[in-house]
């Protein structure tokens, strides 16, 4: 029985841990704002291993991270894929190299920062000999050493993330802020690829208004008005970011503005977006990885949430978040609305541009 092995049999974590696993398999905005541990895991460890387990569309964002030693890879959609053609025995030979990999590290903390049961059983798999789990589901509980709960309600940015911190001997959790930071490489692509487009660093607003469940949306035209009445109130042209499925609705709205705008939308890496991010003189955008890099980075951001509030309370005046709450919201994956969005529809342009300009220690127009 899982239960009664060995290693999940140990009454409290280790003080100085000297191999650490941490676990966040997916999506690339939980990943930017659980990013935080890595400093404060550092700074409380010293020279202890940090690894991290991540699937491969995610894991190019990892190599902005300068606090962790390994970027650990889980090719899940090339095994789905192997298994889809009959690959079973590829998949499997994988499996154990990716397996043996994770134990031979001799991990003495495992923190599954997802706690899903997928992110669970690499936990137990990897044999670690202390497995924290943040608000464990799906079962994956039962394999943890212990399980830590968030406080309900807490609207702190990553108070999970914070919360388990403070549940780990020696981790300061104060001051928490993103553990990424885009490397020099990136920064120069960036300043070109903008550069080429007559744009400096620093003198343009970032739009993000791209994610992927059309109840975080904000309305379309807005985007187009924002960006319009942002550069003839502080004459600084829109650049658009986003991922390559992000590239027709991009060039949609690109094609709809009479000011100036750059669509970046598929031109950048995860790392390199992160530098375009930083870059900015502003960004805005809804509940995605681009906005959450903003907010947690030290440029002024924006962030528009409507049918999901993943925090209120940011750590900064830098930032601001607008969120109209509705009696539905947050409904998060369970819009009732019939597709009208609401929360969403709520934000008016000129609250976005009244929030800009408080960002930017402007008055309104």
């Amino acid at each position: 029985m899982i239960g009664t092995r060995r290693h999940i049999e140990k009454s409290s974590p280790p003080a100085g841990p000297r191999s650490i696993l941490i676990i966040r398999l997916s999506a690339i905005g939980d990943i930017v704002m659980a990013s935080g541990v890595l400093p404060k895991l550092r700074q409380a460890y010293g020279g202890a291993r940090i690894d991290w387990l991540v699937q491969e569309e995610c894991a190019g964002l990892l190599q902005a991270a300068p606090d962790l030693d390994h970027v650990v890879v889980w090719p899940r959609r090339s095994w789905e894929k192997g298994l889809k053609r009959g690959r079973l025995a590829g998949v499997l030979g994988q499996a154990r190299e990716l397996v043996g990999r994770l134990r031979s590290a001799d991990y003495d903390l495992v923190l599954d920062l997802q706690g899903l049961w997928k992110s669970g059983i690499w936990a137990w798999l990897s044999r670690g000999a202390w497995r924290v789990g943040l608000d464990s589901r799906e079962g994956s509980g039962m394999v943890m050493s212990t399980v830590v709960k968030s406080t309900k309600g807490d609207k702190r940015i990553a108070s999970e993330y914070k919360t388990l911190l403070e549940s780990l001997p020696l981790v300061d959790a104060h001051g928490y802020a993103l553990g990424l930071e885009p490397n020099g490489k990136d920064r120069a692509f960036v300043h070109r690829l903008l550069a080429s487009h007559g744009v400096a660093p620093g003198r343009y607003f970032l739009l993000c208004p791209f994610t992927t469940r059309p109840q975080k949306h904000w309305v379309d035209a807005r985007w187009v008005e924002l960006g319009e009445v942002l550069y003839r109130r502080f004459r600084l042209p829109s650049v658009l970011a986003g991922g390559p499925g992000d590239r027709d609705k991009a060039g949609w709205m690109a094609g709809r503005f009479s000011t100036p705008v750059v669509n970046l939308a598929g031109r950048t890496s995860l790392s390199q977006g992160l530098a375009l991010v930083q870059s900015a003189g502003l960004v805005i955008g809804v509940d995605t990885g681009l906005t959450h890099m903003g907010v947690m980075s030290p440029v002024p951001a924006m962030a528009l949430f409507g049918s999901t509030c993943p925090y209120m309370q940011v750590d900064s005046d830098r930032a601001l978040v607008l969120y109209d709450k509705q009696p539905c919201s947050p409904c998060k994956r369970n819009p009732t609305c019939g597709g009208e969005f609401k929360c969403m529809q709520a934000l008016s342009v000129e609250a976005v541009l009244e929030g800009a300009s408080r960002l930017l220690g402007a008055g309104c127009p």
